[in-house]
């Protein structure tokens, strides 16, 4: 039998892969060259500072400030020093009780809780309270014995660099008439930011609130009192990255709620009010899609002085950027108590690297202006801010105003009587972790001096 071709099916058609192959060939040795020879005729767009330094400044403040430093630091580190300071927090109290105020200071460095006096001209002591407490981030001063003296009670980090093992602590030192005795509260958590104290199931004893930071993750805990230096721990939220814990009367029903920020992952603003009896309900006041927003801290205040507790952002941290640099959406955010657990934001300064803030009526005219701090301003640029205030024309709009350019690092920042003159003084913390190693600071102190003030 003879084949019929007009009966074998269609074959198919083989491709030509040789012209595929040369176009590849022609792209690969043509196109670097191409680049290579064009690229130099592309016109310039200027520098990184040039395109957008982040890089803030502002008119010099109308009110006057003289800075002391703590002590007499080089001016430049270069290289680095092993010892460059690393001071997480301060705060302005009376802390001994004899009617002037002091500066409390947690030094990461050498591992360490400082109290500073401060003279009328400015001169500092400090003495070392209390040795060997592994990164302390905070130190609360509470009566929490209720004997007459303060406490304290201290956040321990355990490491101050990212680290997200079982390094954490909460330490309440004791204070009797022979020094602090140290009984260890809470152990087995990571990394704890902040430790803050309130009666929070109404039985006529201080229990503390805590941010356990930690690092991928993290939780809010509240240790109810159980007497004799003894407490139970209850959690009230899991969310890595909670900075502090804010106590105060949120939604103005006589018990005291929690706030806190949480600012890795997610950056979001929660509540947890308080429903009596040691019962809690986790309310969401706030998020941005900015998960780079470098939410640094959280405060409360009723800055506009309406009756409610109103909640402060400083924004600025981009510590896991090895080159930190400013951005345009940090500063400070300002939430206004709208009652109802409704809080409306509002931006109140463009700063760039904000890291922490205080309020203070500092120009005496009766309302609350803001005082804040820079980690990561542009620092290649001398007349950056590192230290500014925002003044509050009593309808809460805000002027900015610059007291210093140096030390930079801040990290910490507060403001009080310092000196017994009646006018807030300023004092600030300086953590030293990424260049430049010049302008460097510990604990600095500006004191408001009154004949060149308004």
């Amino acid at each position: 039998m003879s084949a019929d071709n007009n009966s074998l099916p269609p074959q198919p058609e083989v491709p030509d892969h040789n012209g595929w192959t040369l176009l590849v060939l022609i792209a690969i040795i043509l196109l670097p060259l191409a680049t290579w020879f064009l690229l130099p005729l592309v016109p310039p767009l200027g520098s990184l500072p040039d395109l957008y330094s982040g890089g803030t400044s502002y008119p010099a403040s109308e009110l006057h400030f003289e800075r002391n430093r703590e002590d007499q630091l080089p001016v430049k580190m270069n290289p680095p020093s092993k010892d460059l300071p690393l001071i997480t927090n301060v705060q302005i109290l009376d802390f001994d009780g004899d009617g002037k105020n002091e500066i409390l200071a947690c030094d990461a460095a050498d591992n360490r809780i400082l109290l500073i006096s401060v003279d009328a001209e400015g001169g500092q002591t400090t003495r070392t309270l209390i040795n060997d407490v592994a990164a302390p981030a905070h130190a609360t001063a509470v009566d929490i014995d209720a004997d007459g003296d303060l406490d304290l009670a201290v956040s321990i980090l355990g490491n101050i660099q990212p680290d997200d093992g079982v390094v954490g602590k909460v330490e309440l030192f004791e204070q009797t008439e022979n020094g602090f005795i140290r009984h260890v509260i809470l152990d087995d958590v990571r990394r704890v930011a902040d430790v803050q104290p309130g009666d929070f199931d109404q039985d006529g004893d201080l229990d503390l609130a805590v941010a356990v930071f930690g690092y991928n993750r993290g939780e809010v805990l509240w240790l109810e009192n159980q007497g004799d230096f003894q407490f139970f721990e209850h959690q009230l939220y899991q969310a890595p990255g909670t900075i502090h814990v804010p106590v105060a009367d949120y939604d103005g029903d006589g018990d005291l709620d929690i706030a806190t920020i949480v600012s890795q992952e997610e950056e979001e603003l929660v509540a947890f009010e308080n429903l009596g009896k040691g019962k809690f309900r986790t309310r969401s006041l706030w998020m941005t899609p900015n998960m780079d927003l470098g939410s640094a801290g959280l405060i409360h205040a009723d800055l506009d002085q309406d009756g409610d507790e109103d909640l402060i952002l400083p924004a600025g941290d981009n510590l896991e950027d090895f080159d930190a640099y400013p951005q345009p959406y940090h500063g400070c955010y300002w939430f206004e108590n709208q009652g109802n657990w409704e809080f409306e934001q509002r931006r109140i300064s463009d700063l760039g690297g904000t890291y922490a803030g205080d309020v203070a009526d500092l120009d005496g005219d009766g309302d609350l202006d803001v005082v804040l701090v820079s980690m990561t301003n542009d620092w290649y640029a001398p007349a950056h801010a590192s230290l500014v205030w925002l003044e509050n024309d009593g309808q809460q709009n805000f002027t900015s105003w610059q007291i210093d350019s140096e030390p930079i690092h801040l990290v910490t920042v507060a403001a009080g009587d310092l000196n017994q003159d009646g006018l807030p003084d300023i004092a600030a913390g300086s953590l030293n972790m990424r260049k430049p190693f010049d302008r460097i600071g510990r604990v600095t102190v500006w004191l408001q001096r009154p004949e060149e003030g308004r």
